[in-house]
């Protein structure tokens, strides 16, 4: 009795299962063939970031450049080729196109971010830079709050300059201003000299901060901090208009 109740509960299970599989094979079946029925896009915005519009990636996503996908049939989509076209942008970082059982179109885009921006003499060609080193364009949708750099002297600043063996040391000097928030509020504008030494102004306080060449950089601004939280209480942050880091154990105070 035992054994046949057994026997009937892995029949019913197995048909159940069965069951199951032949309705998800005919949802898929019916979802591949069902024409495109709304466009949804959603962008990923964990940094208050605007830089590409919800109608910026609905644009991006027509039939050969000109058609809406509304009402497309499945064999006239190419994911793939959708994805990649949004990935061109300069500023997706992430895309990924699917569709839904119901036969929508998605599309999850998730925003590149710029760490700096890069200062010319003439704003118009100002631009921004990536946390990998990479040029981004400025946006007609927002003002990054990133730190500007730019060279002593004159001479432009290229993104190039960031991805050689050199450049990438000056990459990490801002990749860490833009990791710690204390350091993203506080340093106003970046500098890299005819020397290669950089140097930096502050929203609070009126010293140039000298740093060096961008080495050993968690110890340099571990200084700096011992610098704010010493001098300034019980001096005041008038009594100095330089302050050097550069050098190993040393605080200068000018």
């Amino acid at each position: 009795m035992e054994l046949k109740r057994k026997a009937n509960n892995l029949i019913f299970a197995t048909g159940c299962l069965v069951l199951l599989s032949g309705l998800a094979v005919f949802a898929g079946v019916r979802q591949a063939s069902r024409p495109v029925g709304d466009v949804i896009v959603t962008i990923g915005n964990e940094f208050n970031n605007y830089f590409i519009s919800e109608r910026e990636v609905t644009a991006l996503l027509t039939r050969n450049g000109n058609q809406r996908l509304e009402g497309a049939h499945p064999e006239d989509l190419d994911l793939k080729a959708l994805e990649a076209r949004l990935k061109a942008h300069s500023f997706v970082r992430e895309a990924q196109v699917y569709r839904d059982l119901a036969g929508n179109l998605h599309a999850d885009v998730r925003q590149n971010r710029p760490i700096a921006r890069l200062v010319h003499a003439d704003t118009r060609q100002d631009s921004y830079l990536d946390a990998e080193g990479k040029k981004l364009p400025l946006s007609s949708l927002f003002t990054a709050r990133v730190v500007p750099i730019s060279r002593l002297g004159g001479g432009a600043l290229q993104a190039g300059f960031f991805q050689d063996s050199t450049g990438r040391q000056y990459l990490e000097f801002l990749r860490y201003i833009d990791e710690h928030p204390f350091w993203r509020a506080q340093v106003a504008e970046v500098f890299i000299g005819p020397n290669g030494k950089v140097s930096f102004t502050q929203q609070v306080g009126d010293q140039r901060i000298e740093f060096g060449f961008p080495e050993n950089i968690s110890e340099k601004f571990a200084k700096l901090m011992v610098f704010y939280r010493q001098i300034p209480p019980v001096l005041g942050w008038d009594t100095y208009h330089r302050v050097n880091v550069e050098f190993k154990d040393q605080i200068i105070c000018e």
